[in-house]
């Protein structure tokens, strides 16, 4: 399955680039045990971000987050099979689970749900 990770990123850091920074890590920790697995896993950042950066946004929240963060979470969820849910408050991450859930995805919150390919 390919499988979305979704978690905090921004959530509870105020803007902290530091703070964003070990959100992504602890995002990204899951994605090795996954594809270990025999999943295909994908952060939504690993898409967004780039982005981001090409697209000229200031700082996080701006217009261009607004237009590019979240949506391309989304555009990304709607090509999977799965989501991963890890624990700590998100609305970003609240937001993909309602994605998934309407579009008929199966919704994980620990790995040990995930079943191997």
């Amino acid at each position: 399955m390919m499988i979305l990770i979704a978690g905090p990123y921004r959530s509870g850091t105020n803007n902290d680039p530091i703070l964003m920074k070990k959100n992504l890590e602890r995002l990204e920790a899951m994605a090795l045990p996954l594809f270990r697995m025999g999943h295909m896993p994908i952060i939504g950042e690993w898409l967004a971000l780039p982005l981001l950066k090409l697209a000229g946004a200031k700082e996080p929240g701006d217009k261009i987050w607004q237009e590019i963060q979240y949506p391309a979470a989304h555009r990304m969820l709607l090509k999977c099979d799965a989501i991963l849910r890890i624990q700590g408050e998100s609305k970003g991450a609240d937001q993909d689970v309602e994605v998934a859930k309407k579009n008929g995805l199966k919704v994980y919150y620990s790995l040990d749900e995930i079943p191997s390919a």
